[in-house]
């Protein structure tokens, strides 16, 4: 028999499913489900090695709907960005062209391998309809003091010509290009998201269902720091300010390290003799990458600007120095160099000759500064620190602490290394900024009525050139301001793409709603996602931001809940056979409109589901690809070879006995092993069990009643992994409604217990012993139970063993000469 007709079953039951609507979402869900995964940025035809997020979602979603559960299962697409504009100007098409035909084809993609999505909820990012909510959700924060506009130096990609969020920055490259990330000093519009740092640090603790490694990466990027801010005074008056989690090391402060990017430098030098230098120096390093500038490996270097600051504890003058290595995201963007008690501040010293004073000797020990190869940082006792001498510099830190408070000069300070959220980009194809501004009336907000501002299509040059293309779009940006009704100005800039995916989870539970961004009852019916399923490398930023406008809808009242999933599931990367990541840019992947139409859908979700644990790497072989046939295969053909040998429904023996029972009990351990490693993302592992019960089922008697319960629970089973083949092989046992409507199979407790029973052991058909033995047990275990008896070898020593008969679950009988 040749391979079975997987283009007409699959074909067949996508039709059908189709017309029953068997995906779509119930208005009023008894027993809710929301499963989601990460949203696709549209590319075409997708590569098996994009699929693995989704057949992931699609197993869990399809065994929900048979266990009862109203299922949300929805897609959309991640349609703005950078990727679509390089590839229009590539092609010399419109981004909009682009995008909306990759759409159409990635969606057909999703549709032939039987993912099992909603598309009635579908929702399109690029499209008005969706960032008219996009600004709107601006003019909320920005009414909550929650969206501002500052200049600051921002992270600039040079062949992007744009601006990144901190979060888009992977080792000083640009995430989307690999190009080194530079600095600019610009007027950006931010996002607070500094405001929400410390309840998106403890909420943590309410996320059970979030893998430890996400949490741990999300405490790091918001990096709580608790200690002092300290006031070093300058002359006339001024100060600067100074975090430190050393309190205790304050007496050795010889120099104050300051980021080249802050902004009070160029006050500080400013028309001093040392002004030139220090602003060459400040050009120069901002063409460094922030990975170049904290490596360990490199020399560290800086420029001395002339001035001094006093210690506001020993009186004694410190050295004012920029040096690169300190980064303005950090604290103040100043950091208090203390050379004996820090390494990079001693390399530092040591460079440039500034002096090292020992302030923490070791217990036991005393530190000469010349003689030192390198600093001590670790506790010790305090020293040339009067009045705190000989105090342990762990109990220092909160008397030097307490000094400053006393005397006004410092605080208790709690640091967070996450920055607010640099949202501007100077690129086309985004959310336009609805922000109006004024010559006369400053920055206004475009009325909610005005909404959307529409992206123009004609006449925009959207080639990189380092500013905003809108910019020279007259058409857009000349408008008339809504409070003087003189001439004004809308901002050029568009928004980060991270914005959309910030709050389309939300927007899935009620996509065609023109009045308001989503029905309050919606949202509180199908949120928070029970199950969010993507990968880990979106920890430090889209996880981030969705949970910041989860917590921000909440306080405005829009939702009733902080957190926006219960459980999400990190799935790990496709790789070929070579452990190469599979891409489109390597050529190494395999496009899903050909595999199917060679292989099957069933046969590619057999294999991507069977060669790995879903949440780890894994790869694709060809290998795999035939294996996953074959078994898919021989369940056809055992199902079409029995068919007129299989029985009517009718009720077999109860309780079972025999292989009947021996049967049952592997297709119970079957149900458990499957509904088990389901619900625990062993997909791999289900399917190894389905194959192990195959082997099994192959050796039954067809017309004997358990083969068709068998069978019927087997199309069951499969139907997550392998839907079209499991539909049809339940049709063709004579079921007439979905094997979807059907019941997830439960298992039989009292079925998984090993029954044992008694057997006789003969030698030459006399009884020589009597075994208790599993009644399942196969023929050649049985035989080795009884030749290793004690009372047979007695009597078969010395002999030959011509035969061992076995007659199942009664006797067995050795025959010797």
């Amino acid at each position: 028999m040749e391979g079975y007709p997987f283009k007409e079953i699959e074909s067949k039951w996508q039709k059908r499913w189709e017309e029953m609507r068997l995906y779509q979402t119930p208005s009023n869900p008894k027993r809710k489900f929301y499963l989601l995964e990460m949203y696709p940025y549209p590319s075409g035809d997708l590569h098996m090695g994009q699929f693995k997020n989704y057949l992931i979602g699609d197993v869990i979603t399809r065994k929900k709907m048979m266990e009862g559960y109203d299922l949300l299962h929805p897609m959309g697409w991640d349609a703005f960005g950078l990727p679509a504009e390089n590839a229009a100007i590539k092609h010399g098409i419109h981004p909009e062209e682009w995008t909306l035909k990759n759409i159409l084809q990635s969606k057909q993609t999703l549709q032939l391998m039987g993912i099992s999505y909603d598309w009635d909820r579908e929702v399109t990012t690029c499209l008005p309809d969706y960032y008219k909510w996009n600004q709107w959700l601006f003019l909320k924060l920005h009414e909550k003091g929650l969206a501002y506009r500052a200049k600051a130096y921002v992270n600039w990609c040079p062949k992007c010509k744009t601006v990144l969020a901190n979060e888009q920055v992977k080792e000083g490259l640009c995430e989307r290009c690999d190009t080194p990330v530079t600095k600019r000093d610009l007027e950006q519009w931010f996002f607070k998201i500094t405001a929400y740092a410390e309840r998106l640090l403890q909420d943590l603790e309410k996320l059970d269902g979030w893998p430890e490694r996400v949490k741990t990466i999300q405490r790091n990027w918001i990096g709580k720091s608790t200690g002092t801010e300290v006031d070093f005074p300058l002359d006339k008056g001024e100060k600067i300010s100074v975090f430190t989690t050393r309190s205790d090391t304050l007496y050795g402060v010889t120099f104050m390290a300051i980021a080249p990017e802050t902004s009070f430098v160029k006050e500080l030098v400013k028309g001093k003799n040392r002004e030139k230098e220090v602003l060459q120096y400040i050009e120069t390093s901002l063409h460094h990458t922030e990975i170049e500038r904290t490596s360990t490996t490199r020399e560290k270097d800086g420029v001395f600007t002339g001035e001094y600051c006093i210690n506001p504890l020993s009186g004694e003058k410190v050295q004012l120095w920029v040096a690169d290595y300190v980064l303005s995201s950090y604290g103040t963007g100043i950091v208090m160099g203390v050379p004996a008690h820090d390494q990079r501040d001693f390399e530092f010293a040591k460079r440039y000759g500034i002096p090292i004073k020992v302030v923490i000797q070791p217990v036991g020990e005393r530190l000469v500064p010349e003689e030192m190869e390198e600093a001590y940082v670790e506790p010790g006792v305090m020293t040339n620190s009067n009045p705190f001498n000989d105090l342990p510099s762990e109990e220092g830190k909160r008397w030097v602490t307490m000094k400053l408070m006393e005397n006004g000069l410092g605080r208790r300070k709690v640091n967070y290394r996450i920055r607010d959220w640099l949202i501007s980009r100077q690129r086309y194809w985004g959310t336009p900024i609805p922000m109006i501004h004024c010559e006369q009336c400053g920055i206004l907000p475009v009325a909610e009525q005005n909404l959307p501002v529409l992206l123009p299509k004609e006449g925009v040059d959207f080639r990189p050139k380092g500013r905003s293309p809108l910019s020279s779009v007259p058409s857009f940006m000349e408008v008339t301001c809504p409070s003087c009704q003189g001439r004004a100005e809308r901002d050029p800039d568009t928004m980060d793409t991270f914005v959309d995916s910030s709050w389309y989870h939300l927007r899935y539970a009620d996509p065609k709603n023109e009045e308001e961004i989503f029905s309050k009852p919606s949202v509180k019916t199908w949120l928070p996602i029970d199950q969010y399923i993507g990968g880990v490398e979106h920890a430090a930023g889209h996880l981030i931001y969705f949970r910041f406008f989860t917590k921000v809808l909440y306080d405005l009242g829009w939702i009733p809940y902080d957190e926006p999933c219960l459980r999400l599931f990190n799935h790990g990367m496709v790789m070929d056979k070579y452990g190469d990541v599979m891409s489109k840019s390597r050529g190494n992947a395999f496009p899903v409109g050909p595999f199917v139409e060679e292989w099957g859908a069933d046969t590619g979700r057999i294999t991507m589901l069977f060669i790995g644990p879903p949440g780890s790497d894994s790869r694709w072989s060809e290998e795999g690809v035939i294996g996953s046939s074959r078994f898919l295969n021989r369940i056809y053909r055992l199902v079409i070879e029995s068919l007129e040998k299989i029985p009517q429904k009718k009720k077999r023996e109860n309780p079972p006995k025999g292989k009947d029972r021996n049967l049952l009990r592997k297709l119970n351990k079957t149900i458990k092993k499957v509904t088990e490693d389901i619900d625990n993302f062993g997909h791999n592992t289900a399917i190894a069990a389905l194959m192990e019960f195959l082997n099994e089922l192959v050796k039954v008697d067809p017309s004997v009643p358990v083969f068709r319960e068998s069978l019927e629970v087997f199309s069951r089973l499969l139907a997550p992994f392998a839907p079209h083949l499991a539909e049809e092989l339940w049709h063709l046992l004579g079921e007439e409604i979905s094997v979807f409507r059907a019941p997830w199979p439960e298992y039989d407790e009292e079925m998984l217990k090993e029954k044992e029973i008694p057997i006789v052991v003969q030698v030459n058909g006399k009884l020589r012993a009597k075994l208790l033995l599993p009644s399942e047990l196969e023929e050649e275990k049985v035989k080795e139970a009884a030749l290793s008896h004690k009372n047979i070898k007695r009597y078969t020593k010395g002999k030959s063993i011509k035969r061992v008969v076995v007659v199942p679950e009664k006797l067995v009988n050795v025959v010797v000469e």
